[in-house]
């Protein structure tokens, strides 16, 4: 099945809809990237990172052959470079259709969910499906790096605001980990909060770690999706301080029984662990 993207405006974010009892592919609803990217000025042909988004999904169930429900853990890596996002709520929606459909086994679900969220992604996406039977087992940590949220600054500014990050660059390269868990942005449509860690990993002059905690605090007023905030972050932060290697990523608590965690970061640099926030 093939999705052509849509207005966010048109998704089912912040209206009232009825649950598909049955596998409902037509739900996912695309969103194209590069709208976003032409406010930050991202060139199509010309992406200034790699990455992916990763979803968790922990509300997944379906039926086995003889009727009888199977629950399970899932994960959806979805590229960086797709043309495509997927709106979390047709998300959401769509694996819910599978609540009342028979599916011979958790590896035929995830060869369906892959080409499902493929298409609509328009580029390959990652699944596994890890059914509560099996154990899975999800781990939570913290980065292993500096956390910002004890300094004591005062902050006036709720808007996204690139001039509050700076970095020394008359002081020698340095390679470190900063983070906070005051992240706070708002849904693109609804307006709705959204709650996360951010991490930046980089190589090069000393940042200003005042200027960047403001810098993260000011998406506290921001409305936009989950990966344009990251993408808006590696941008600024590429931009205003210039270093040689960036990695950014966030944990943005769960809603609807979907976690997202987008990260970007330059060619070269590896995926951070996967270990979930504490509170997701």
């Amino acid at each position: 099945m093939s999705h052509t993207p849509s207005h966010p405006g048109a998704s089912p974010l912040g209206k009232p809809v009825a649950y598909a009892e049955h596998y409902a592919p037509e739900l996912l609803f695309p969103i194209a990237r590069q709208g976003k990217r032409d406010e930050i000025g991202i060139a199509p042909a010309a992406l200034p990172f790699i990455g992916e988004d990763l979803w968790n999904a922990y509300e997944l169930s379906w039926l086995d052959p003889r009727g009888k429900p199977v629950v399970a853990l899932a994960s959806f890596r979805v590229p960086a470079d797709s043309p495509n996002l997927i709106e979390s709520k047709s998300f959401k929606l769509y694996l819910n259709s599978f609540n009342q459909t028979k599916v011979a086994s958790a590896a035929e679900l995830a060869d369906t969910l892959a080409r499902d969220l493929s298409a609509a992604a328009g580029a390959q996406v990652a699944v596994q499906v890890e059914p509560l039977s099996m154990c899975p087992e999800r781990p939570i940590g913290y980065p292993e790096g500096v956390l910002l949220d004890t300094l004591d600054i005062a902050i006036d500014c709720y808007s996204p605001d690139p001039a509050l990050l700076s970095a020394d660059h008359r002081q020698p390269e340095v390679g470190e980990t900063l983070y906070s868990h005051l992240l706070k942005s708002n849904c693109l449509v609804t307006g709705q909060p959204d709650w996360g860690m951010l991490v930046v990993r980089y190589q090069g002059a000393p940042i200003d770690r005042e200027g960047l905690l403001r810098y993260i605090v000011s998406f506290r007023q921001h409305n936009e999706f989950h990966e344009q905030c990251v993408e808006r972050v590696f941008v600024d932060i590429l931009r205003q301080c210039q270093p040689t290697e960036l990695s950014v990523w966030a944990r943005y608590t769960r809603r609807g029984g979907l976690d997202i965690n987008p990260c970007r970061r330059t060619p070269g640099l590896p995926a951070p662990a996967s270990l979930a926030e504490v509170r997701q």
